[in-house]
């Protein structure tokens, strides 16, 4: 690769440093004219070691490798991958090796120094040229330091396992003692006969929940009781009929309850009302309702399994090749705390990961015995239970929890073999976390309405189409930004739209063209210019301008930066926009003169404060597939937590945390409305 004819002298030495020694580092430097090797024996007590070379230069990029004690001994650029486990370099590098891997409990260290840096992210083909050949070699020489230490022992391995498991079994711990100290104060009020249900303000309220929800003197929207016979509403206390279990095969499905035009009518005219109440908005069978939310949690569970299975094999594909080629340029892992077991290559990564299935099953149990809780009640035909407070469907917390813990399974595999190619595994189901999410806030005080299962799956499967496109195409398309900023901006206002007209607004498309462009036009002129001054619905109005704002201002940043990492990039949007309408929901509970009790309190608090730590080791940036390897390794830091764990697997913990902590709030941030009738509490 010189240059120019390289004129040379071969000159025999006796090497008298030959041996590297344990915890010593030895310094000294290589050419591309001129490799170096070393040889290292284990000692009797050492079964496995570090290799970590550093050097203060980051160009030339060079080679190391770890090889058996063979002849030849493969230290030339072209044959320098032919034997043992090799990574490319620039200003560090760390290989583990163990002694069972070599038959005589001895290797050479190799280091050999590229005639050009491409590989390592440099220039094509020289990163720096001379005017003679003698100057360009003399350029590419590379000062490097070379430290064998031993690496831990087995005991910490058990210590780091142990502190995985315990930490997080103390959560079931919690979770016990608070359910027997609420069973003690239920039996309690059982005993001192309980408190009497009202409708917030001490009263026991029996009106009518359509008439009772405008206000005084209002008509607008008002229906009378006789108007409409086949409408699921509020009966007086005491005269419900029995309630029938969710697999009663009587129930009527879900679309021919619909169609019926008493409930069509009744539809249009309820939710049009600028004041609307959850009674409004819970009309229909809970049975039929419950059915279309049970469909979440089996239809993840589908995903979760058609999804993990080529995931898995994939990566075992992956993790295959590593242990076979020697290559570990491969996987971007953090090399100075990458603790192999068996055949992965950094256990502590995937170990990390145990946090997310723990919380995540956790959650399933405390749905679960809620569940369970409210069927007894329904069977009992308790009054208080099927009138009061927000009706509760528990299949999305299901398909929350299960979201949960396949996010742990998928980051173990993503943590497999970390790399461009499937970094996609890591974030799938965050998407579907956050959307799900959102998806429970809006369903608390819109149970009917709340999108199907197969609307909000679909949603997700376009979403991480995106994802992944923009993983391809992102870096230096600009024609793939174009195409997702408008995508984006338009999603945005088409979703506002349902949000802010409840699902009512809907265009014809057997319409003319033009009959579609008037409607539009005169939908924006009585809507948005007409009444300016004061929208009809204010509270929606001011929540979807925030959002758009937010949505948009993230369309024009990508369209302008295009942020190399273009799935967290997307990941932020569905984060903004959840903590958004979460901070909404909260101000509007609020201002509604609702409380929030001690639990939902603590869980806020605790999901504030653990998210804005385990954010801080998250930007920490240990590694990353968006360079070249040995640029990766440059971030590359030691462990920090029991010799076994770096930055990246505490985000791993607390993440599991703040996302069981995020979704304990969804699940308990209503209990105060247990006692309120349903048409006295606000639609938001």
């Amino acid at each position: 690769m010189a240059p120019y004819n390289a004129h040379y002298q071969l000159q025999v030495t006796r090497l008298k440093n030959f041996q590297l020694g344990t915890g010593t580092a030895f310094n000294f430097t290589a050419s591309p004219s001129q490799p170096q090797y070393f040889l290292y024996k284990f000692p009797p007590d050492v079964d496995s070691v570090i290799v970590r070379v550093t050097s203060e230069t980051v160009y030339p990029c060079s080679v190391v490798s770890i090889q058996d004690i063979v002849c030849p001994v493969y230290d030339l650029d072209h044959n320098v991958e032919f034997n043992g486990v090799y990574q490319s370099m620039t200003k560090q590098a760390a290989i583990t090796v163990q002694k069972k891997d070599f038959l005589g409990e001895q290797f050479f260290v190799v280091f050999v120094i590229k005639p050009e840096d491409y590989a390592c992210g440099g220039s094509v083909p020289f990163s720096i040229l001379g005017k003679t050949n003698e100057t360009w070699n003399l350029r590419r020489m590379k000062r490097l330091a070379v430290t064998v230490v031993p690496s831990i022992k087995g005991s910490v391995y058990v210590n780091a396992m142990l502190f995985s498991l315990l930490s997080f079994f103390s959560f079931y711990l919690v979770a016990l003692v608070v359910a027997f100290v609420h069973y003690i104060r239920n039996q309690r009020k059982t005993l001192t006969g309980g408190i009497s249900p009202d409708d917030g303000t001490g009263t026991v309220a029996s009106s009518h929940p359509i008439t009772t929800s405008m206000p005084e003197g209002s008509s607008y929207g008002a229906i009378d009781e006789s108007s409409s016979s086949g409408g699921q509403q509020l009966s007086p206390l005491g005269q419900r009929p029995p309630c029938g279990s969710d697999t009663d095969s009587s129930v009527e499905e879900e679309s021919d309850f619909d169609t019926m035009p008493e409930i069509e009518s009744d539809k249009n005219v309820i939710r049009t009302k600028v004041f609307l109440y959850l009674s409004d908005l819970s009309r229909k069978d809970r049975r039929i309702v419950s059915k279309k939310y049970k469909i979440y949690f089996w239809n993840i569970i589908t995903i979760a399994v058609f999804y993990a299975l080529p995931v898995i094999q994939l990566v075992i594909t992956y993790q295959t090749v590593v242990n076979v080629t020697g290559n570990q340029d491969i996987c971007y892992y953090n090399f100075l705390c990458a603790h192999p077991l068996g055949v992965l290559s950094a256990f502590n990564n995937i170990l990390s990961n145990v946090g997310h299935v723990l919380l995540g099953f956790l959650f399933l149990l405390i749905v679960l015995h809620r569940d369970i809780l409210h069927r007894r009640s329904l069977k009992t035909n308790d009054t208080h239970t099927m009138e009061y407070g927000i009706p509760k469907h528990f299949g999305l917390f299901y398909a929350m929890g299960i979201a949960l813990m396949m996010e742990g399974i998928l980051s173990a595999c993503y943590h497999v073999c970390p790399n461009y190619s499937n970094f996609q595994f890591d974030t799938s189901f965050m998407y579907m976390i956050a959307g799900l999410c959102m998806l429970k806030l809006y369903q608390a005080r819109h149970p009917d309405i709340n999108a199907s299962a197969y609307s909000a799956y679909a949603s997700f499967a376009v979403v991480i189409c995106l994802a992944v496109l923009g993983v391809v195409f992102g870096k230096n398309a600009v024609w793939f930004w174009v195409l997702f900023s408008i995508v984006h901006v338009v999603a945005s206002l088409g979703l506002s739209t349902q949000i802010y007209y409840m699902g009512r607004f809907k265009i014809d498309v057997y319409d003319s063209d033009m009959g579609i462009f008037r409607r539009a036009v005169m939908v924006l002129y009585t809507d948005c210019i007409q009444q300016c001054s004061r929208p009809m619905y204010m509270d929606r109005m001011v929540l979807l301008i925030v959002g758009n704002l937010v949505n948009w201002s993230f369309a024009i940043f990508g369209l302008v930066y295009r942020p190399k990492d273009f799935a967290s990039y997307m990941l932020g949007i569905f984060i903004c926009n959840l903590l958004l309408y979460l901070a909404f929901y909260v101000i509007m509970k609020l201002r509604s003169s609702e409380r929030l009790l001690p639990i939902p309190l603590f869980c806020i608090v605790a999901t504030a404060v653990v998210w804005a730590t385990a954010l801080y080791f998250f930007f920490q940036n240990l590694s990353s597939w968006e360079e070249t390897p040995s640029e990766s390794r440059e971030k590359n830091r030691p462990c920090i937590l029991l010799g076994f764990f770096d930055d990246h697997d505490v985000w791993h913990f607390l993440s599991a945390a703040a996302l069981f902590f995020s979704f304990l709030v969804l699940l308990t941030l209503d209990d105060d409305l247990d006692s309120v009738r349903r048409d006295k509490i606000p639609v938001f």
